[in-house]
């Protein structure tokens, strides 16, 4: 079974929203560049991103896969589509943005020690 290892909050305003999450819960964020840029909060048991001016705003989670490049070509085989493209972030892996064949917003995401096997 694969775990959810990462969420990713897309919002009109970062700084707003981290503000909003870090006072509700007292969650630690780490802000990258300028407050609008947004960052993470290190969340208990998990890492959840934060971006802002996105115009799909929500949460999307990120699923573990052992074989990120594999889990895109069942994605398509059953229906769903990715945006193309996989990104590599150091020290935190690999992460793909896929849609299931209604269009619900996911990802995947091989984590930086599974890429090494």
């Amino acid at each position: 079974m694969s775990q959810i290892t990462f969420v990713e909050m897309g919002s009109g305003d970062a700084a707003k929203t981290s503000a909003f999450f870090s006072e509700l819960f007292g969650w630690r964020f780490e802000q990258m560049g300028e407050p609008a840029d947004g960052g993470w909060f290190d969340a208990p048991g998990i890492r959840l991103g934060l971006h802002g001016g996105d115009p799909n705003w929500g949460m999307v989670p990120y699923f573990n896969v052992p074989d990120i490049d594999r889990a895109i070509e069942t994605v398509r085989a059953l229906g769903g589509s990715t945006d193309g493209k996989i990104a590599d972030v150091d020290g935190f892996g690999r992460f793909c943005n896929c849609k299931d064949p209604q269009g619900m917003r996911f990802g995947l995401h091989q984590l930086e020690s599974q890429a090494a096997r």
